[in-house]
């Protein structure tokens, strides 16, 4: 079931994803070489719990850290370890959710660890790029096709491919609610998108083929070619007005 929210509701929201994103943003200044994972995490923990918030992702189904990291060909999911230590060349996703009176903020980024190849660069631009495409979709009187359709054109034009058996997904008092908001699709199918609904649009984009594996732990996800991978979300409200994003600065 959609939930639509009340403009009170769309205010909390406002606030979680703000402590959300400057989380995101922390984690994301942290990111240097011989910086570890754990690290990371604990500075974002810290943060969080001084703002007033919860970890959203903390002890959800028994995740057992406050932030996903994924490191080149992790998709999502990724543990933080003090054994994970970033080094050069690395790019480093990093996902975070803030749970504050009562609602989530969800945002995720890819950052580089230094200098990065021109070939990873790319990549990052390219999925970075398709996260603003599905956002001008998200527009009352849209279907989700359309926001799917603008990622999946974007990326696959550039060769890149995109992962399918996860996807976007309303957010609310839940961190996870329907409607599940896939990064592919067609144009004027699926759900019709109303003024009220809460998204996250998070593209998972792959340089190489689309196929993934999950690790033996049952939360890695790791491209099965090996090859790099790259996550952007934002949390996104659409409005009368088209979509407004909660997950921003300031």
């Amino acid at each position: 079931m959609i939930v639509l929210k009340t403009s009170r509701e769309l205010a909390a929201l406002r606030k979680a994803g703000k402590i959300s994103q400057a989380a995101l943003q922390l984690a994301g200044e942290a990111v240097e070489p011989g910086v570890s994972t754990w690290e990371i995490d604990k500075e974002v923990r810290r943060f969080i719990e001084a703002a007033g918030a919860a970890p959203s992702f903390l002890g959800y189904d028994g995740y057992p850290a406050s932030t996903c990291i994924s490191v080149n060909n992790v998709v999502i999911h990724g543990i933080p370890k003090k054994s994970v230590i970033l080094k050069k060349g690395d790019i480093v996703s990093i996902d975070v959710g803030a749970f504050y009176e009562g609602f989530h903020g969800d945002n995720a980024w890819t950052f580089p660890c230094g200098e990065i190849s021109e070939e990873a660069r790319a990549l990052l631009d390219a999925t970075e790029k398709s996260l603003f495409l599905g956002i001008e979709k998200a527009r009352p009187g849209n279907r989700l096709g359309d926001i799917g359709h603008a990622v999946q054109e974007y990326v696959e034009a550039r060769s890149y491919s995109v992962v399918r058996e996860f996807t976007g997904h309303g957010v609310g008092a839940k961190m996870h609610e329907d409607p599940s908001v896939p990064n592919y699709g067609t144009p004027g199918r699926g759900v019709r998108l109303t003024a009220g609904m809460v998204i996250a649009i998070e593209p998972m984009i792959n340089l190489g083929r689309k196929e993934i594996e999950v690790g033996e732990d049952g939360w890695t996800v790791t491209t099965k070619d090996g090859s790099l991978s790259a996550h952007f979300e934002h949390t996104i409200a659409i409005t009368p007005d088209g979509p407004v994003i909660l997950t921003l600065p300031g």
